[in-house]
């Protein structure tokens, strides 16, 4: 199993990049899984974004990742932190920078812009840019 990250800011595009993500995928006969950062603390009732709660929604993300066993599994969340990146350790980057900011103040002051990432989207194009990760980048 391969995790791929779609990060960014919040409305940068994140959620509607990784569900076209995973139908491209599924064309290519992949088996996928997909987790939604939102979705994921509502089932948590977690809604702690405080620099100890965004560690622990990363490790909570990465843990479910490694439940499943599927070619990949897509994970979408914002990951401000560079620590929040390295706990969740994906193989995949893709960086939704697609925004200048995002529309919590507290999120734009913590985030750090990836160094390394396997692909920039600096539009709003989710179809193009997920067949574009499929075919080139994989």
């Amino acid at each position: 199993m391969k995790r791929i990250l779609v990060m960014g800011l919040p409305g940068s595009g994140k959620t509607t990049f990784a569900r076209e993500l995973q139908k491209q995928l599924e064309k290519k006969e992949y088996t996928v899984a997909w987790f939604n950062a939102d979705e994921i603390r509502k089932k948590f009732d977690d809604w702690d974004f405080s620099e100890e709660g965004r560690l622990r929604q990363s490790e909570r993300m990465r843990t479910l990742a490694d439940a499943y066993d599927t070619d990949y599994v897509i994970c979408d969340f914002v990951a401000p932190l560079v620590k929040q990146r390295e706990i969740f350790d994906p193989k995949y980057i893709i960086w939704m920078d697609s925004i200048d900011k995002g529309r919590y103040e507290d999120t734009n002051q913590v985030f750090v812009k990836p160094k390394n990432f396997d692909l920039r989207v600096d539009e709003f194009d989710a179809e193009y840019w997920a067949k574009f990760f499929v075919e080139v980048v994989l």
